[in-house]
């Protein structure tokens, strides 16, 4: 029984099927979003909502029955698990924040999809590596926080009148958004030698540190695909070698070839 279950629960099929479940209740997630579409059908986009619910709840409901303790040893099988069990939190139709984390239903692709499961893994293998570079980050951005708000908290009290505005302007300019004209010019018209901190500051943290953190994530994900192609080799490898030596069983036992010598070898003898 728990064998057949789980031959099914694995087959493509299924998956298949799952996915697209997770993808329709994302686009009636989305559509409830909209006024005038829950006026006309919003009694269908509930129900149809319930529906994919009562799926996910029935797949996990599976999922517990055929693998047992072992669904809790799979970090994804517990994501899933989380994520359907916030929509079944009472008052979750009513509250809006309850109802607004509905949404995270869709994150149940990234399990369905190993491509995605790889790319979160190699994000997650990252976080010790990223956790030094934000410790230099937080580092940089307090130094040029206090210096910014001596420098220029007196005549732009808006943007560097405290350590937290400071902080706030430092980050504005670091994404480089509207950072020039908004931020540094108007305030190079009262310090014209500002730009001796700003440049310095957008090269450190901008082009230095954030590429950093990039790289780490980049070099993370490509460990994850090597050592997901070298876990394929290795079983491909084994099941060749499983097949060899079932072959060999085989013939042993036809009287075709002596133990412990292999095919190959007697294959090459009696060419000789």
């Amino acid at each position: 029984m728990r064998d057949t279950l789980t031959a099914w629960l694995e087959r493509q099929s299924i998956r298949n099927f799952v996915i697209g479940v997770i993808i329709f209740n994302a686009i009636l997630l989305g559509l409830e979003t909209y006024p005038a579409v829950m006026d006309r059908a919003g009694g269908l986009i509930i129900f149809l909502d319930n529906l994919c619910l009562s799926i996910f709840v029935a797949e996990i409901a599976a999922k517990l029955v055929a693998y047992r303790w072992n669904f809790f040893r799979n970090g994804w099988n517990l994501f899933d698990f989380a994520i359907v069990g916030i929509s079944l939190i009472p008052g979750a139709h009513t509250l809006s924040v309850l109802r607004a984390l509905r949404i995270l239903r869709v994150l149940r692709v990234i399990s369905a999809l190993p491509r995605l499961r790889r790319v979160v893994e190699g994000f997650i293998s990252a976080l010790p590596g990223m956790g030094s570079v934000f410790l230099l980050m937080a580092l940089v951005f307090y130094i040029g926080s206090v210096m910014a708000t001596k420098l220029f908290g007196a005549d732009f009290p808006e943007w560097f009148g405290s350590l937290g505005r400071s902080a706030y302007s430092l980050f504005q300019i670091m994404t480089l958004e509207s950072w020039s004209m908004g931020i540094v010019r108007p305030v190079m018209e009262v310090h014209p030698r500002a730009w001796v901190f700003f440049v310095p500051f957008i090269l450190m943290t901008t082009f230095a540190v954030v590429n950093l953190l990039v790289g780490l994530i980049v070099n993370s994900m490509q460990d994850a695909h090597h050592e997901e192609d070298t876990a394929q080799t290795d079983a491909y490898r084994d099941e060749v070698l499983a097949r060899l030596e079932s072959i060999e069983r085989r013939l042993q036992a036809a009287g075709q070839v002596e133990p412990g010598v292999a095919p190959s070898e007697k294959a090459g003898s009696g060419k000789m």
